[in-house]
């Protein structure tokens, strides 16, 4: 007998087996849905069909997400932006450490995927395509950080936003952010130059394509316009491309390409959804610090909601250790995993961990900065959800 359930011995296995066979994660992913969906249904006479038709418009937005971005991130590359930010950053380390804080920048208004996507359309670019896995792990962990302490820059803050946390509290998560950004891009880009610099002999030749850009800002607005009015970024998204479509041809292989992927992520997520977790321990500073590493591997969404029906948090400190901490493991977020799509060799997780070690470091560093600076200030929401 199992000192705890069934389903959580499924789904570690699941975790398992996508940490030591990254080539078979999708079929992992699937087949561990599967796995615990069956036990639930047979065993337990879970409900499934309610179960999925609740989180259906989170999964389809997020899906809609991961391959509207991925289409993103072509038209940016082919807008030629990128080929010429050579001339523009700072040849050494700098450069790469001006990038991640750009990236971090750009997510604290715009949604995280996209962030991470342009960071690394722009990462593959200036180096060549040299890219080192852990500077992959610091554009996600960058556009992680920057969306931590916006209410429209992550799903999980607008969460908070939309119960009734004021966005003034939710910001206090850049403190954090600001200093695990520093840390981690300043490993990361001194490493990446080591391993590749930014090329010095950028193409002089190469116009901006301002039409793809203005595509690139409709299908931001779009987003942007989309989560704000009805919350679900991804109608915008898809709207906008479909728009931009009349006026430059749009990449659509670039959604089959993403597509296997992105369903990976949503297999994870569904699995995660599917857990017996009715609550969190006691709010406190060490249990938000916990939930950091647990959101590495455990979808934040989830939590998000458990840690507002509780209430009692640090809703700033939540918001960084959520956000932040997704960034530990590739697939501990949706910018992650978005990111892989476009750098396979970034799916080994053994890789992800020791040449993005300074992700972790970071996210210890930032929390307990802004734990020191402003304490524990925990807030409990009236009327939540409504």
């Amino acid at each position: 007998m199992l000192p705890f359930p069934v389903e959580f011995f499924f789904f570690a296995l699941t975790l398992l087996g996508v940490a030591l066979m990254h080539q078979r994660n999708f079929e992992i992913a699937l087949t561990g849905l599967v796995v615990i969906a069956l036990y639930k249904v047979s065993e337990l006479g879970y409900p499934l069909l309610p179960h999925l038709g609740h989180e259906a418009p989170l999964l389809l937005n997020l899906l809609g997400l991961l391959l509207g971005f991925a289409i993103l991130a072509k038209v940016f590359e082919e807008s030629h932006v990128p080929d010429l930010l050579p001339h523009w950053l700072p040849d050494d380390w700098r450069g790469g450490f001006l990038l991640l804080v750009l990236v971090a920048v750009i997510s604290s208004f715009l949604d995280n995927i996209a962030a991470a996507m342009i960071g690394g359309v722009i990462a593959r670019r200036v180096f060549q395509g040299k890219v080192m896995v852990g500077y992959l792990a610091a554009i996600v962990a960058a556009s992680n950080a920057g969306g931590a302490g916006s209410v429209v820059g992550d799903t999980t803050t607008t969460m908070m936003w939309i119960a009734g946390v004021p966005a003034l509290h939710v910001a206090d998560a850049f403190i954090a952010s600001i200093v695990a950004v520093t840390f981690s891009a300043f490993v990361a880009a001194h490493k990446q130059h080591a391993y590749q610099p930014i090329r010095k002999d950028w193409p002089r030749d190469h116009q901006v394509d301002w039409v793809r850009l203005g595509v690139v800002g409709l299908i931001i607005g779009g987003a942007i316009a989309a989560n704000v009015i009805l919350g679900l970024p991804a109608v915008g998204v898809w709207a906008a491309i479909v728009l931009g479509a009349l006026i430059r041809p749009a990449p659509w292989r670039e959604a089959f390409h993403a597509l296997k992927g992105s369903l990976f992520l949503i297999f994870l997520v569904t699995a995660a959804s599917l857990m017996p977790v009715d609550k969190l321990p006691a709010a406190s500073v060490h249990t938000t610090f916990g939930l950091g590493f647990v959101s590495a591997v455990f979808d934040n969404i989830p939590l998000t909601k458990l840690a507002l029906d509780q209430g009692g948090y640090d809703w700033g400190m939540l918001a960084f250790a959520v956000g932040f901490g997704g960034s530990m493991i590739w697939f501990g977020s949706s910018a992650g995993v978005a990111i892989t799509n476009e750098f396979e060799e970034a799916k080994n997780t053994g890789r992800w961990i020791r040449e993005g070690w300074h992700v972790a470091m970071a996210y210890v560093l930032g929390f307990w900065v802004l734990y020191f600076v402003l304490g524990w200030v925990p807030e409990v929401i009236l009327h939540v959800g409504g």
